[in-house]
């Protein structure tokens, strides 16, 4: 954040701008450390009285890494205001949270999360919520982004977003009782609440000639599931509802009170396709909060696993759009070239999904050593298939005129609802964590980010194939530069109550983890947000105006992940 706007900040609304360091010293205190999960007790917040945290010089390390995020303690009357003036400098909400902090100073807190992109920094506001009323102001109509988080927090804390547009549940359905709240912490997990009968609500287009055509959450093929509600007038589709968290798993109660190490098994689980950079964002941020260097080797044989994800994700993909638009030859090349990525998996670690490769502190052992010539031959036969198979493709006309100005996701709408990935930079959206927040050895090597405009399903195809590309140049910049050494430094112990990000940039786009330690190497707070989750409604945006059958080839174009929405 720049020290302007820093500045504008603390002027205009008369409220003090944070370090990492001093609002974890300000927010919570020492008094804490005997807080279970469980206790239903708030401590008494006479600040004068408090004993704070002495950070030693293991701490200061923690916070050097941590001086990218700015916080900014707000009442909630400020909230809404405050949150629009950062939004209209061009700073896109990326991540909202709740957090049950009765423990610590009698309430819940809230968490706004923007970011200043081209500064590789997030800003972040934190308010507590009215524990009477139990009611937050909603920004949803300023901040379009928000709309999401704030349905998500009603259903998992009980925290009402007041004037909120449509403010329905949207985690659960008509089985799950009103009054139950899962994220409180007196919830307890195993807890199994009576089964509720509510219907579910679904928005209304009326008007001559309209009618609903409501598809799944079971389909016909192996996918998971979740329902899509079209409205149609005709063939075109006026408006279309998606019914998700049909495979919610309750992952953030899961991870409470568990062990760093078990917590690193359960982000490995969050989505089969993005284990690995589900995996790393967690290992990040604890190894920030532990003040923890990860070697460099390491580092590179990160970037290696974490790019060979990419390239089979978008090989599956790419095979996927031409299967839906009836390009059967081009779909099989896709796909062999994907088992052939599958092939490259297996010589590095033997498993498809990439589990168990990451390591708190780094790798769990050297993957690389000795395989170097035989990863290179694999990763350019690959290229040279693909880049075969490309001009193929790109020269058949009857393929590129189905999919040219088919699925719009128009610039303005991927902005307000913060589209990430290749759905949002096929869009005009200029933005990679790789690049504006930069991790493991990513600094250190060439590539580029594809930039296109028209946000159609030639943009994100196009976005993918290059994508794909420059996940193999990386790769193989990755084996030659990488340095001699250990592969992992070992985190022994982490102070509770410390908090951090961890970005990565999944195959899907931005994905970002904050975690919030307890006592005894334990989790107090576990918040995921995959790409999925803004995604979501960029694609019900992106098939207006379309026909119904258009829909399997724009819902593949995107390729979203429902386990990894559902948490």
């Amino acid at each position: 954040m720049t020290s302007n706007l820093k500045g504008n900040l603390e002027s205009k609304f008369a409220l003090k701008v944070f370090s990492g360091k001093e609002f974890s010293e300000t927010a919570f205190p020492l008094a804490v450390k005997q807080v279970n999960n469980n206790s239903q007790a708030t401590l008494a917040s006479d600040k004068d009285n408090s004993q704070h945290v002495s950070f030693s010089d293991h701490d200061d390390k923690f916070w050097q890494e941590q001086d990218n995020v700015y916080y900014l303690e707000a009442p909630l009357a400020k909230v809404k205001e405050i949150c629009c003036y950062i939004q209209e400098l061009g700073c896109p909400l990326v991540l909202m949270f709740a957090n049950d902090e009765r423990n610590f100073q009698a309430g819940y807190a809230v968490y706004y999360v923007f970011a200043v992109r081209e500064e590789g920094m997030l800003v972040v506001i934190k308010t507590k919520a009215d524990s009477e009323s139990m009611e937050i102001p909603s920004i949803s109509n300023h901040v379009h982004a928000a709309s999401g988080y704030e349905r998500e927090i009603q259903d998992l804390f009980g925290l009402v977003p007041v004037g909120h547009p449509d403010a329905k549940r949207l985690v659960f359905h008509g089985n799950w009782p009103q009054g139950v709240y899962p994220l409180r912490k007196d919830f307890a997990v195993g807890q199994k609440p009576d089964f509720a009968q509510e219907k579910i609500r679904f928005q209304e287009v009326v008007g001559e000639g309209v009618y609903e055509i409501p598809v799944g959450p079971v389909h016909a093929g192996i996918i998971e599931p979740g329902h899509f509600r079209f409205s149609v007038a005709g063939e075109p589709i006026i408006n279309l509802e998606a019914q998700l968290y049909y495979v919610h798993k309750g992952i953030e109660k899961l991870a409470e009170g568990q062990s760093l190490e078990k917590c690193l098994f359960i982000a490995e689980r969050i989505s089969g396709d993005e284990t690995f950079a589900n995996s790393l964002a967690y290992c990040q941020a604890i190894e920030k909060i532990a003040g923890s260097k990860v070697p460099a080797r390491a580092a590179y044989t990160r970037v290696l696993f974490a790019e060979l994800e990419r390239l089979t994700s978008h090989l599956g993909d790419l095979g996927g759009i031409c299967l839906d638009a009836g390009y059967g030859f081009a779909n099989f090349q896709f796909q062999m070239m994907r088992g052939w990525a599958y092939s490259v998996a297996d010589e590095l670690c033997g498993i498809r999904f990439l589990r168990s490769v990451n390591k708190l502190g780094g790798v769990r052992k050297d993957f690389v050593s000795g395989k170097e010539a035989k990863l290179i031959e694999l990763l350019l036969n690959i290229r040279s298939e693909l880049e075969d198979t490309v001009n193929i493709v790109k020269s058949n006309s009857m393929f590129i005129d189905r999919v040219e100005n088919t699925g719009i996701l128009e610039p303005k709408i991927a902005v307000d609802l913060n589209a990430v990935g290749p759905g949002g930079r096929a869009s005009g959206i200029r933005y990679d964590v790789r690049k504006a927040f930069p991790y493991a050895a990513y600094p250190n090597l060439n590539f580029k980010v594809p930039e296109h405009n028209n946000g159609d399903i030639n943009c994100r195809m196009n976005t993918k194939i290059e994508e794909s590309f420059e996940a193999i140049d990386l790769m193989i910049q990755a084996i030659e530069g990488m340095p001699v050494g250990k592969v992992c430094e070992p985190i022994a112990e982490v102070k509770p109550y410390r908090f951090a990000f961890g970005l990565t940039e999944a195959p899907r786009g931005e994905n970002i983890h904050w975690v919030m330690t307890g006592e005894n190497n334990t989790l107090y707070r576990y918040k995921i947000r995959t790409p999925s989750f803004c995604n979501w409604p960029a694609l019900c945006h992106a098939v207006k105006g379309n026909i119904v059958p258009d829909f399997p080839l724009i819902n593949k174009s995107f390729n979203l992940s429902y386990a990894g929405n559902d948490l």
